[in-house]
């Protein structure tokens, strides 16, 4: 491309603005309805908030101040031109903006929880650095659970965390906890849990102890001597950090477990390759505990001997910590799913990735989500569909972290299964309008060095098995600025654990078709009426100015 070509183009993009005469059919009959005269007043702008964007408590006041925040207005009221611009502005969000609204009373057990997989990894689980970089990044995003794999270092005087059996260059321990304590309520006020992968001797253990001690001081939850007879609350434990692991002595006792040989060999709290023995020889269980690192143990974790039935027992005087791969899971679910819900009832259950996703990629989180698992654990540094899903889980509730569960996974008295055919509940439909930005945000030639790009829009719902449906639009050829215009529906069965996923993608006849923009949101917080609905790139972070223009409307709402 020439110099002067260039510099037409970066004009030509700053300048780029939505003509009224790309604005839908469906909108200029919208606003002939409303509007008088070709303007609408704030009591016709009111009447429309309520009546097509469903925002009932919406009052005139709000209308007009919409109308005055608008450019280019009339003094008697909105032309079509800005009331275009308003529906496919930033303010116009796709999601309710309620903040955190759950209860957040009941015990832990009872939430959903942001989880990370190995946070230390910035890359691959096999030679990638070990850095606090993804663990500021996921504390960022909101992650409530950071996992760390902790090792003696190479002199055997200091705590490192590291993949173990990799050739991961390994991070200190007391750098992870001081990033963690600095960065651990940016986002959200409720308690982030460290999980700790312990492979250490009792003298680094007791160590490792004081590092805790001395870098959250106060803020560090602590039961004492006894186990938990129930979690705390989220709310009572605001700005708490938590520990949780094996206590020293089932840490010694759980290298005779090894139950899981296909995938490579695993230790109960997800490692996914071979590990060594960091416990001296010849000592007895009784004297490698360390009583000060016991003490820090809020959450008890352990997969007791005798199979997934011994592992599902409950106990009315103590809760704790399960860990499953996600293979596990998929078994278990077939043959014990209502033992798996009953357990998470009162304990936690954490899903972590089978040990051949050595590239960082993710599994479906429904299967646990729909058996109550609390922590399904991700690899946060991944880019693929499946982490998406776990971006949009945790839009909810203001995106603090914790998504209460539905009241049909907390019910001792009729267990739940994802299986069973469920009465349709809502009926969700979706218009695809148009979608603009990609001149902004991306290079003229980013998606065809020759044309215009072909856009085509992917829309679905990922839920239970009866909910899951996708639909594509058309695609549009040599357009920056498609325009669709379909129309699709979505029986809904379970609302409470559906999401809706939408992408967008460039066709290509002779390569694989090229990403431009997702994003997830949970049913139960989509907005109806007409929205503007910004696009995220592959990692979740928002692009300054792609965005759809979306429909939503339901029938019988959830």
């Amino acid at each position: 491309m020439s110099d002067q070509s260039y510099t037409v183009c970066l004009c030509f993009r700053r300048r780029f603005k939505m003509p009224v005469a790309q604005a839908p059919e469906e909108i200029k009959k919208l606003f002939e309805q409303y509007s008088e005269n070709e303007l609408m007043n704030a009591d016709e702008f009111h009447k429309f908030l309520v009546e097509v964007q469903k925002e009932d408590e919406a009052t005139i006041e709000d209308a007009q101040k919409i109308i005055d925040g608008c450019k280019n207005v009339n003094e008697n009221g909105l032309h079509i031109e800005p009331m275009f611009r308003y529906l496919f502005g930033d303010d116009n969000f796709p999601q309710a903006s309620n903040g955190v609204h759950h209860d957040m009373s009941a015990p832990l057990s009872r939430y959903f929880i942001f989880t990370g997989h190995n946070s230390y990894l910035t890359g691959n689980q096999l030679n990638s650095d070990c850095s606090d970089v993804p663990i500021i990044n996921a504390l960022k995003r909101g992650v409530r659970v950071i996992e760390l794999d902790i090792w003696p270092n190479s002199d055997k005087d200091d705590v490192d965390v590291l993949h173990g059996g990799t050739l991961t260059a390994p991070v200190t321990f007391i750098k992870c906890l001081e990033s963690i304590k600095e960065y651990a309520f940016v986002s959200s006020e409720f308690p982030v849990v460290i999980t700790l992968e312990d492979h250490l001797t009792p003298d680094l253990q007791t160590k490792a102890a004081k590092m805790i001690i001395e870098t959250f001081g106060d803020i560090l939850f602590t039961p004492g001597h006894e186990a938990l007879k129930e979690f705390p609350s989220p709310e009572s434990l605001k700005k708490r950090i938590i520990i949780s692991t094996k206590p020293p002595k089932e840490h010694t006792e759980a290298k005779e477990v090894k139950d899981e040989g296909n995938d490579l060999q695993n230790d109960e709290a997800g490692e996914e390759v071979a590990q060594q023995n960091t416990e001296p020889s010849g000592t007895e269980p009784e004297q490698r505990k360390a009583p000060e690192y016991k003490r820090l143990i809020a959450i008890h974790a352990g997969k007791p001997k005798g199979g997934l039935d011994e592992c599902l027992k409950l106990d009315s005087e103590t809760v704790r910590r399960l860990s499953l791969s996600e293979l596990e899971l998929e078994n278990a679910a077939q043959t014990h799913g209502g033992q798996i819900i009953r357990f998470t009832q009162r304990n936690m259950l954490r899903i972590y990735p089978k040990g051949i996703r050595v590239d960082s990629s993710n599994y479906n989180p429904m299967i646990a989500w729909t058996h109550g698992a609390q922590m399904v654990a991700f690899n946060m540094q991944g880019n693929d569909k499946h982490l998406w899903l776990m971006h949009g889980m945790f839009k909810a509730n203001g995106r603090c972290g914790y998504v209460k569960k539905p009241d049909f996974l907390l019910d001792p008295d009729k267990i739940f299964d994802p299986q069973d055919m469920q009465p349709v509940r809502t009926t969700l439909k979706v218009t695809v309008y148009m979608g603009e930005g990609w001149y902004q945000d991306f290079d003229r030639t980013h998606f065809d060095p020759y044309s215009p790009p072909d856009f085509y829009a992917n829309v679905g719902i990922a839920g239970v098995p009866e909910d899951k449906n996708m639909n594509k639009t058309d695609s549009v050829s040599d357009s920056w600025v498609p325009c669709w215009n379909q129309e699709f529906e979505f029986n809904i069965t379970v609302p409470e654990l559906a999401l809706l996923l939408i992408e967008v993608h460039e066709h290509d006849v002779s390569e694989q078709d090229d990403f431009a923009g997702q994003t997830c949101i949970p049913i139960t917080e989509l907005k109806c009426g007409i929205r503007a609905v910004p696009l995220m790139d592959v990692k979740g972070d928002k692009y300054n100015n792609v965005k759809l223009l979306m429909r939503f409307e339901f029938i019988n709402p959830p």
